[in-house]
């Protein structure tokens, strides 16, 4: 059974780990879709919102409403309803739709967001504003 103090350093050392963009896992391709801040999934978000000829007046829309759902944590669950991830896709696994990965990657999930926005609101601006009138999308 590990001591607290030898508990605290694997803790502390993991962080630091973390912090230093250091990957703890085996594979380099789970451990940069696994590892990944939310600065760094709001910049693939900006990346794919681009990509798809949408303006960056959209891309702050989706900024703030992914913001207030998700924090842009690829690993955030609602406990209540068990929305998973980024888009807090309800029940998470219909982001398989958009790769097998959608439990750890934020691209995957980032994708599977951004066509559920385009068929249901148009644009993020769209969902961003059902998001504000009703407090869900």
């Amino acid at each position: 059974m590990p001591t607290l103090r030898r508990t605290g350093v694997l803790l502390a050392s993991s962080a630091l780990a973390l912090s230093a963009g250091v990957a703890t896992q085996s594979s380099p391709a789970l451990a940069s879709a696994t590892h990944t801040s939310a600065q760094a999934n709001k910049a693939i978000g900006a990346s794919m919102v681009a990509a798809r000829g949408w303006s960056r007046a959209q891309f702050g829309c989706l900024s703030l409403l992914w913001a207030r759902e998700s924090g842009w944590n690829h690993r955030a669950s609602n406990r209540y309803s068990g929305a998973y991830g980024i888009p807090q896709a309800l029940p998470g696994g219909k982001m398989a739709s958009s790769g097998r990965d959608w439990r750890t990657n934020p691209r995957t999930q980032i994708k599977w967001g951004l066509s559920y926005i385009k068929q249901r609101y148009g644009t993020p601006c769209g969902a961003w504003t059902h998001f504000r009138s009703h407090g869900w999308y």
